[in-house]
């Protein structure tokens, strides 16, 4: 029990650091957290030396190297971008686009693979930089294949963004639009999340259940109706072939 306990306060730590707080004192931790000085710091030297937080200039913690050798890790040993690399190379080579895995869990969502055939990708979200729950074709084309009792949460907790975006006032005027992507098993969205972009996402399943997402974006102005229309399907297809390919009993490869 306290040795659960104080592994979640040490994760507690790592949790602060984020795109918009990549730094921290002990001072700070401190106050943030509620821990004692004694406590903060034996947290502090064990993910020091174990490279997951580095010092720098001015009393100031970030993230240390052991997190990216951890990331490259992630890359060469992740099945899902393996099983996904054709698909994103097949579609780029097809189109003026960028393409993307996104993974989610909890309620954040992250890029984890990605693809481009343009000099200027208009997707604001490289591999690694958290995305928004509550707006874009990847948030929906999760969402749409949650079981209720999980879906609802996050309806009441991106309300607003969801309201946006024009989706509803209430939760159950939501769930109507999700229920009938899920019965294409594709959202599309039009600059919700990078301005000027179309995103045309489709769920990765596992026995039903969505994991992540494929999903390509292009610019507004090289997107006609039937262009859409096409990339639709072979969005829908390449993420029906990747949730086949991993998660399948017969070809189960985790």
């Amino acid at each position: 029990m306290g040795k659960t306990n104080s592994q979640d306060r040490v994760l507690a730590v790592l949790d602060l650091f984020s795109e918009s707080r990549p730094l921290w004192t002990s001072d700070e931790l401190m106050r943030e957290l509620g821990y004692t000085r004694p406590t903060l710091y034996r947290y502090l030297k064990s993910l020091k030396e174990s490279g997951l937080l580095m010092p720098t200039r001015g009393g100031r913690f970030t993230l240390g190297p052991r997190v990216v050798e951890m990331d490259y890790l992630s890359r060469r040993a992740d099945p899902l971008v393996a099983a996904a690399a054709p698909h994103l190379a097949r579609l780029t080579a097809a189109h003026p686009c960028t393409a993307l895995i996104v993974r989610w869990y909890g309620d954040k969502m992250l890029c984890v693979a990605s693809e481009s055939s343009v000099p200027n990708p208009v997707s604001s979200y490289p591999r690694g930089r958290p995305m928004p729950m509550g707006r874009g074709a990847i948030a929906r084309s999760i969402m749409a294949f949650l079981p209720k009792q999980r879906l609802i949460p996050l309806i009441v907790r991106y309300a607003d963004d969801l309201r946006s975006v024009g989706l509803g006032q209430r939760p159950e005027d939501v769930m109507r639009v999700l229920k009938e992507i899920k019965r294409a098993g594709v959202a599309i969205a039009f600059g919700e999340v990078t301005p000027g972009a179309i995103g045309i996402a489709a769920p990765i399943l596992d026995a039903g259940y969505p994991v992540a997402s494929l999903c390509l974006t292009i610019g507004g102005q090289q997107a006609k109706g039937e262009l859409i229309d096409r990339i639709t399907e072979e969005v829908r297809v390449a993420a029906s072939t990747v949730s086949a390919e991993i998660f399948d009993p017969v070809n189960l490869k985790l």
